[in-house]
């Protein structure tokens, strides 16, 4: 009962007309960011983020949110329409909803794939609302030492639920930890790695990080690709969009699969990429018109678009009560909080009850406006795929460059971001994950501060992190994430034993 009443109040505050304006213009800059090949939700709130610095923190914090959300909307479009997705976990989308589109039923490709997504994405909210304040009242009683077992969990997790190759995101995690150890020791005072830059003395930024390596680097690997829009166009009229709603109600199992597997993958840092893959599977798995799947089957469209938006929203979760980012966008969010002065954890629910419910009810209003502004402005996106890539890709390199001058007002800043645009292009060639190195680019301060507090708490044994039954406990599931990748070569060679 308490969770609705705070809950009602948290809409109050995201009623408030300033805050309606901002929620449907970051939807409407989320929708564009995903609608363009070669920006993200990660790089477009890392981009826009300096523009809000001047708003109230929550007027701030619903507007970027809300482009997120958009993000998620907006990847649907391209992935349909031109068979290019816009965002990573647009993917699996591709399969089955280009194939609808040549069919000409992009429409119903449409419908589902944004209806799909509002669904996934409210029950995401609830699960939210309802669990996060359990959370983060359970997580009053973390110390030091639990803290470092949570953050530990966190790599750990990336390393063993990631599709890429152990090895090459334990290299990027420890990338990004050197990165987060350049500046000043924030215990001793000396200075790390600053070669005597003085630009380096409070360390890199994340912010130029995420914009050179999320949107720099993927404008470069998209020039080398020569990407050209071909694709189909559409419109979504008010009788397909009631067809295929009461065609949707056939695969209520799909959709509550989707979600499942979305929230746990969401909460868990395994993204909206992997879920969306997996819930693709598990519905092809469990169809009974198997074949039907890759040539225009309408479930291959609900599914992966219901885990997306279940994962990218549950991702708020770890982020709003441990301060654990679940997925790169979510970290992006979180530097975005540290930069107005809030510490996301358990205590900010008790300190700013008006910001945490402002947010959690802007997710719910967030989804209807971007449902409604979706469906009736497809047209409009469609026809801004029709301008030619080497006008977009300028245009989005001087909106990086910018956003990166805007953070200090600094030269220096745009040309690590350059250098860092390098980075992410070889990175996306070699097939090295970025988000691992961002985690550890946010985090590694964190997970540092706490690890040496608990040595000075146990006088330098590591006993500590096996003290109680609770951080035993993390630290225990910690080694097993991040071993799990071994077990299916270790069940290989027992096999090959007997």
């Amino acid at each position: 009962m308490e969770e609705l009443n705070n809950l009602l109040h948290g809409f109050s505050v995201a009623l408030t007309l300033p805050n309606l304006g901002f929620m449907v213009l970051g939807i409407t800059l989320g929708i564009l960011i995903g609608v363009l090949p070669g920006l993200g939700g990660a790089n477009g709130i890392a981009i826009l983020l300096p523009l809000t610095f001047s708003m109230d923190q929550t007027s701030a914090i619903i507007m970027l949110s809300c482009i997120y959300w958009g993000a998620l909307f907006g990847g649907a479009i391209t992935s349909i329409l031109f068979n290019i997705p816009g965002e990573p976990w647009s993917v699996a989308t591709t399969f089955d909803g280009f194939p609808l589109a040549q069919q000409g039923r992009a429409g119903a490709a449409l419908t589902a794939a944004f209806t799909s997504s509002f669904v996934g994405a409210f029950f995401a909210v609830l699960l939210i609302t309802f669990l996060a304040p359990l959370v983060a009242k359970f997580a009053l009683k973390f110390g030091a030492a639990e803290m470092f077992a949570v953050q530990m969990l966190t790599f750990c997790s990336f390393v063993g639920m990631s599709k890429e190759p152990p090895a090459k995101t334990l290299a990027v995690m420890a990338l990004g930890f050197a990165m987060a150890a350049v500046g000043m020791d924030t215990v001793t005072g000396t200075l790390r790695m600053t070669y005597g830059f003085p630009e380096l003395l409070k360390g890199f930024d994340f912010l130029i990080a995420v914009i050179g390596l999320f949107g720099i680097g993927e404008i470069l690997l998209t020039m080398e690709e020569g990407l050209a829009f071909k694709g189909k166009s559409a419109k979504i009229q008010l009788n397909i969009v009631l067809q295929t709603w009461k065609e949707l109600l056939r695969y209520w199992r799909t959709s509550i699969r989707s979600v499942l597997v979305g929230c746990w993958m969401g909460v868990t840092p395994g993204g909206a990429t992997p879920a969306s893959f997996m819930a693709y599977g598990l519905a092809r798995r469990g169809a009974k018109d198997k074949d039907s799947f890759g040539k225009g089957n309408v479930e291959g469209v609900v599914a992966p678009e219901t885990a997306a938006h279940a994962a990218g929203t549950s991702a708020l979760l770890p982020m709003l009560t441990l301060g654990i980012p679940g997925s790169p966008t979510a970290a992006v969010l979180l530097g975005g909080l540290l930069i107005w002065g809030l510490q996301p954890g358990p205590l900010l629910f008790q300190e700013k009850p008006d910001f945490v419910w402002g947010l959690i009810a802007s997710m719910y209003l967030g989804n209807i406006v971007g449902l409604i502004v979706v469906l009736t402005t497809v047209p409009w996106w469609a026809a801004i795929l029709r301008i030619p890539f080497s006008v977009i890709g300028p245009v989005i390199i001087v909106i990086c460059a910018i956003g990166a001058y805007t953070v200090h007002s600094s030269i220096f800043d745009v040309i690590m971001m350059l250098v860092f645009g390098v980075f992410g292009y070889l990175f996306k060639k070699l097939r090295y994950p970025l988000a691992p190195l961002v985690l550890a680019l946010v985090l590694g301060d964190m997970a540092e501060s706490s690890f040496r507090q608990s040595m000075l708490l146990s006088q330098g044994s590591l006993s500590i992190f096996w003290a109680n039954p609770l951080v035993a406990g993390l630290m225990s599931l910690s080694f097993v994430m991040l071993l799990w990748p071994i077990v299916p070569a270790l069940k290989h060679y027992l096999r090959g034993r007997d």
